[in-house]
């Protein structure tokens, strides 16, 4: 074997190149040369001649490779007002761009941000710009969790120690008072702020979505901004126009492949699809069952089935699975009359403030059919800076005075809003047809509206069953307005319409998100869990689960489940399961059958009664509790029973039952699924 000290031992011996070397080499220079100019010719060629096509732009869904350091683009472009926002609905982000155009109006040209794309470290230097102000519309989320996109800054804060001296700051807080934690990521951080040495420039705002979280913005908004007039000295300039964020372009030349028709952010990724899947890249997931549950009334329950073989997505029982819907065609086809417009225009939104981050409202290029049945919530109640937007189209002078008390903080439009459109549940479409003269741009409507969310179920089944398939169990909702108008809910209604066939199963965009709802880790150890309706849908999962266990011969603790419907005979789901989970002694159950008898019987009156059980479950076990279901009353009322069971029978005083419950929760022994 050769080694590097022997390879070059000839090397003086004979010329480094003979002459057919050369001939070689000199063939090789002149082939490379003639491709190089031939290419380079047809490159001149083609970049002579215009191009007309449509080049598919990427949605903010997608992480951008662009600087992100904020203070270069407030320096660069003049600004001094930043408005981040944590936000999980759409919601929060609405409301930071609503402040960041009203900067304008006071001498303060605003920016919007993500702070999950800008290096939040440099709020130690936001002070080196003059008058300048950060402000944070932060949503909570969960069990009292920042949102996705403010995960990352809110560790940073509250784990460090940075020097905030000089920053001047503002905070106002999404929330809803149903839940446990109310507002609390706002409320951490707006006390870390002003620890590190922030200067409050106006009182902390909380907003609650359980009441109107509107009228709770606009509110501290109209007080917000004398505040910083008198802070900075500055004054209002009285204008108050309307600005348009984005720059329409239609298009009437293009490439069908190259136009999206639905997707959340990548353009054909429902034909070629690629894993991971996740909330940017769902999986299109066909679905196999789609069966009724209940047996007569009124009232629709499905049970649904998606499949998710060879997508390598993973769940646990607890977890959630979020859905993309489809807006009624119905709905966006009355826009388009109302608009008299062409809805099959496709068109793109450039967002005119090239330092944004966020370039298009939604995926573009698309068409106005597309925007308004995949992109755009066309149903919910529009907020006031919608109809303030709407009047200026009205050509008929009351309805543009209705639209505009109705726009403004004055007491008697904050009634009106509050009766004509939240009481009456009035949408797009209904202020539409009830003021004929609104005859807004279909663009700029489209530049209003929020997104069309996507909606999330908890998972019903148990992977260690079902690994290649995801059970949810939905209630359809359809009710009457007080205008006698049908709404109905967007996503169950029309899953409702996917009923599965052999040939060509329906498809729908899914995605798995994981919870912290989780069965112990160890099997031994007992659980009470108290669903009632499709408050049911997780313990089906865990049920299951723990079934399996009995039957592979491993030694279970006790499963006991409240379950509540109406009625035994109308609305028990999953009746069938459930009863031979009891026949086998896998499962004991305590039914509340509501309205089975003259007085109303629900699952709290159940564990009242029960209290000795719940305390040997939870006190003397170190069981777990699980409440699944309405936040708003029967969520709170568990809460109220397991304090009173907690200080009643563990003999403990009402201090430190709430202790003890706390320390339940802090341990994941008490874990709550709820929604209001």
């Amino acid at each position: 074997m050769a080694t590097e000290a022997s390879i070059g031992i000839d090397q003086e011996s004979e010329p480094f190149l003979s002459a057919l070397d050369v001939v070689l080499l000199t063939a090789i220079i002149v082939v490379s040369a003639w491709w190089y100019i031939k290419n380079y010719k047809k490159k001149e060629d083609a970049s002579s001649q215009k191009s007309y096509s449509i080049v598919p732009t990427v949605t903010n869904n997608v992480p951008q490779a662009t600087d992100n350091s904020f203070i270069k683009k407030l320096q660069s472009s003049g600004r001094s007002l930043i408005v981040f926002y944590g936000s999980q609905t759409g919601t929060g982000e609405e409301f930071a761009s609503r402040i960041a155009k009203e900067g304008t109006k006071y001498g303060m040209k605003g920016m919007v941000a993500d702070p999950e794309e800008c290096d939040m470290e440099e709020l130690t230097r936001l002070k080196e710009i003059k008058n300048s102000l950060a402000v944070f519309c932060l949503a909570t989320y969960g069990e009292g969790d920042p949102t996705d996109n403010a995960m990352d800054f809110f560790e940073w804060l509250h784990n460090g120690n940075a020097d905030l001296t000089g920053l001047r700051y503002a905070v106002f807080g999404l929330g809803n008072k149903t839940y446990e934690h109310y507002n609390e990521v706002a409320i951490k951080v707006d006390k870390k702020m002003e620890e590190l040495g922030a200067t409050r420039v106006f009182e902390l705002g909380l907003g609650d979505d359980d009441a109107n979280i509107e009228d709770d913005f606009i509110t501290w908004k109209d007080k917000f901004w004398p505040a910083v007039c008198e802070y900075f000295n500055i004054e209002s300039t009285g204008d108050d126009v309307s600005i348009r964020q984005y720059k329409l372009t239609e298009h009437t030349d293009f490439d069908v492949d190259k136009i999206f028709t639905g997707e959340v952010a990548r353009i054909n990724s429902f034909k070629n699809q690629r894993p991971p899947f996740d909330a940017k890249n769902p999986f299109l997931s066909a679905i196999k069952v789609n069966r009724e549950l209940h047996t007569s009334g009124d009232r629709s329950c499905a049970h649904i089935e998606f499949d998710i073989e060879g997508s390598k997505m993973r769940y646990e029982a607890g977890d959630h699975v979020g859905v993309f819907p489809e807006n009624n065609v119905e709905l966006v086809n009355k826009i388009g009359e109302l608009l008299n417009v062409n809805l099959d225009i496709v068109f793109t939104l450039t967002n005119t403030d090239e330092d944004s981050s966020k370039k298009h409202p939604f995926p573009c290029p698309c068409s106005y059919r597309t925007a308004l049945t995949y992109y755009l919530d066309i149903t919910s109640n529009p907020r006031t800076h919608v109809l303030k937007e709407l009047a200026e189209y009205a050509s008929d002078p009351k309805e543009q005075e209705m639209l505009k008390l109705m726009a403004s903080t004055s007491p008697e439009g904050k009634q009106l809003y509050s009766k004509w459109i939240s009481e009456n549940n009035r949408n797009i479409i209904h202020i539409l047809e009830d003021l004929p003269s609104v005859k807004i741009a279909i663009d700029h409507l489209c530049e209003l509206l929020p997104r069309l969310q996507p909606r999330y179920y908890s998972i019903s089944s148990s992977p260690k069953l079902y690994p290649t398939t995801v059970h949810i169990t939905v209630v359809k909702v359809e009710y009457m307005t007080p205008t006698n108008r049908l709404i109905k809910g967007v996503a169950t209604s029309w899953l409702a319409t996917k009923i599965p066939n052999e040939e060509s199963p329906p498809k729908v965009p899914i995605f798995i998100r994981k919870s912290q709802f989780r069965l112990p880790t160890r099997v031994q150890v007992p659980i009470l869990m108290i669903g009632p309706g499709t408050g049911f849908a997780p313990f089906r999962g865990f049920i299951q689960e723990r079934d399996l266990y009995v039957k592979e011969g491993r030694t279970v603790g006790e499963t006991i489940l409240y379950y509540g419907c109406r009625k035994k005979t109308e609305d028990f789901i999953y009746k069938e399961e459930l009863n031979e989970y009891v026949k086998n002694n896998n499962l004991k159950i305590h039914y509340a059958f509501s309205r089975d008898q003259e007085a109303k019987l629900y699952v709290t009156h159940l564990l009242t009664e029960n209290a000795n059980e719940l305390w040997r479950i939870i006190g003397e076990n170190n069981g777990h509790l699980y409440v699944c279901g309405d936040a708003r009353n029967m969520a709170k009322d568990v809460h109220n029973i397991v304090l009173k069971v907690v200080q009643e029978k563990g003999n403990m005083s009402e201090t430190e039952a709430i202790t003890y419950v706390k320390k339940m929760e802090s341990q994941k022994r008490y874990s709550a699924d709820v929604w209001s």
